[in-house]
């Protein structure tokens, strides 16, 4: 009997004009990993990576959907979904072609594994490179590489919090490969907690903190955002989708500290005000938003 794969491949063709809103639609239907190639005289190819969990059959008619709306809007044809089995060294194989060094904000270069040695070699120290700090991200199951538009804006958020004042301790909610709560204890959080819903998700992040020498300062914990039992942080920071936004809104406020920061990542920006509205309403002053890629993060503060 054949073993289930430990993920799946969707791949499609679509028009220059369409494939941000289809790169957004499967980081929003649980995409691990998207990645777009382009070849002379072809329509780019996105190939979104899904674990095993994902329903081929449920993928498949939700791809085609939107894009049957997004082409009924103009965008052109794009071509039918296909969802094949991938194991774990096809998954890797991927990764390693297209994952590459990416430098985010003023201070952040993101880098897997395999690349860290030669960012490293002329700057004199393991963890700097160029002068900016370097985060060592392992591509896996885990949601979180630098390369998304919500982790950047995050990641640039963080840096604008930390550069005000660096709080004693922080909140990490959903945190995917650990790459926030990472950035946060290299920029001097002494504590961190580190919260996901996903084994998988915390097994990465608990590995991802040892490869990035700070497994001391992050705890990592299998746990629901919704009912977390910790006391309130001076600085939380949840990339999260809308929908989980909106629905964790009422409970914000008993996660941060009076006069604490709140970033919120993962926020299409169409959505943006509607969120940054709701949250502002149970007790924050919004502070700005740091929009990549057609995603928004909010930095709101409690009063």
């Amino acid at each position: 009997m054949r073993a289930s794969p430990r993920y799946w491949e969707l791949t499609l063709t679509a028009p220059p004009g369409a494939c941000e809103g289809l790169t957004n639609f499967l980081w929003e239907t649980g995409a691990l990993g998207v990645v777009e190639e382009e070849r002379p005289g072809e329509p780019p190819e996105l190939r979104a990576f899904f674990p095993e969990t994902a329903a081929p059959a449920i993928l498949t008619e939700r791809v085609t959907a939107y894009a049957d709306g997004l082409a009924a809007l103009g965008f052109g044809a794009i071509g039918r979904p296909r969802v094949v089995a991938l194991e774990d060294g096809g998954w890797a194989e991927a990764w390693r072609e297209f994952f590459r060094p990416v430098t985010v904000g003023r201070r952040f270069v993101v880098a897997p594994p395999w690349e860290t040695l030669d960012l490293t070699a002329h700057g004199g120290q393991m963890s700097r490179a160029g002068g900016r700090i370097v985060l060592v991200i392992e591509p896996g199951r885990a949601f979180g590489t630098g390369h998304h538009g919500s982790t950047a804006g995050c990641l640039e958020a963080i840096e604008r919090a930390c550069a005000r004042d660096v709080p004693p301790r922080a909140l990490d909610l959903g945190t995917g490969s650990g790459i926030l709560a990472i950035a946060l204890a290299k920029l001097g959080v002494e504590r961190v907690l580190a919260v996901d819903e996903d084994p998988d998700a915390i097994a990465a992040a608990i590995a991802n903190a040892e490869r990035n020498d700070v497994a001391a300062r992050i705890a990592c914990r299998i746990d629901d955002a919704a009912t977390l039992d910790a006391p309130p942080a001076p600085l939380v920071v949840a990339n999260l989708i809308t929908a989980v936004h909106l629905r964790l809104a009422h409970r914000y406020a008993a996660r941060v500290a009076p006069g604490g920061t709140l970033i919120l990542g993962g926020t299409l920006d169409a959505h943006a005000a509607e969120v940054e509205r709701i949250v502002a309403a149970q007790g924050f002053t919004p502070l700005g938003t740091v929009s990549r890629e057609g995603w928004s993060t909010h930095m709101l503060v409690r009063i």
